[in-house]
């Protein structure tokens, strides 16, 4: 077995099953130890393996700094774009590609049908996490301390529909969770409706959202899953491009099940 051969092999181990000492890397593959401590010792001299405060070894930022440049290289809108081409033209509407920024999502790309009116958002506008389609799907599989931080914060009103209370939010953020898809009913402009899905990256964190917005009504259920499944075909794509190695659509059925919901189950 080569050296290079060999590399790889530890080099996977520790991306599966995170830090490991010598000996536990050595029965993982089946390698002599004094092999693959003289192999550790070398990948530590160009920085790819590091050892953690328990003495066991672990990859190295410079390796998944490689790793992140390369996937960024990538440009996730560049691949939904061919994708969101195809579903403009199919439906009508604009395909709006989000990337998350801070407590905001950015537009950086869209495509325009030419069938409709357009009501949308240009590219390079910024919108809130906490209402908007796209702002609510990445809202949904970001971390419940990071829901409960942004729930907790003022939610100014765009328009009647916007969800401007914490319980409000986090309740409608634990629908999303379930069904795998985020609706805007009017939330910012009066007369646009949008139905959005997340993309997520390797480790199961929303990047952005890939969204149909326009002047036809859409609300849960039966008839918006045909523009649901189109979605999850660019962001499911894009997704594993991505790295995320889960299963798709990232669905939660008991997300939509709130503390209250459960306080009063636990007291009927």
């Amino acid at each position: 077995m080569s050296t290079v051969h060999r590399t790889i092999q530890v080099l996977d181990l520790l991306s599966r099953r995170g830090a490991l000492g010598v000996r536990a890397v050595a029965n993982g593959l089946g390698l002599p130890v004094g092999s693959v401590h003289r192999l550790l010792n070398d990948l530590a001299e160009e920085q790819v393996v590091e050892r953690d405060a328990d003495g066991a070894w672990k990859l190295a930022h410079r390796l998944l700094g490689i790793v992140d440049r390369q996937l960024e290289s990538v440009g996730f809108h560049r691949l939904a774009h061919p994708f969101c081409e195809v579903i403009a033209a199919e439906v009508g509407e604009t395909v709006n590609v989000n990337v998350l920024s801070g407590d905001g999502c950015v537009v950086i790309d869209k495509v325009r049908s030419n069938d409709r009116m357009q009501l949308d958002w240009r590219v390079g506008s910024r919108g809130p996490l906490y209402c908007g389609g796209s702002g609510k799907a990445v809202l949904a599989y970001l971390s419940p301390a990071e829901r409960r931080r942004i729930a907790s914060q003022p939610m100014p009103g765009f328009t009647p529909h916007t969800i401007t209370t914490s319980e409000g939010l986090l309740d409608e953020l634990g629908r999303i969770r379930a069904r795998g898809y985020s609706i805007d009913n009017q939330e910012i402009v009066m007369g646009v409706f949008c139905v959005a899905v997340p993309v997520l990256n390797r480790d199961g964190r929303p990047v952005g959202a890939v969204s149909i917005s326009g002047p036809s009504t859409k609300a849960p259920g039966g008839e918006v899953m045909p523009l649901v499944a189109r979605l999850n075909e660019v962001c499911g794509h894009v997704s594993q491009s991505l790295g995320y190695a889960g299963a798709w659509p990232p669905l939660d059925p008991q997300a939509d099940h709130t503390e209250g919901d459960l306080a009063c189950a636990q007291h009927g």
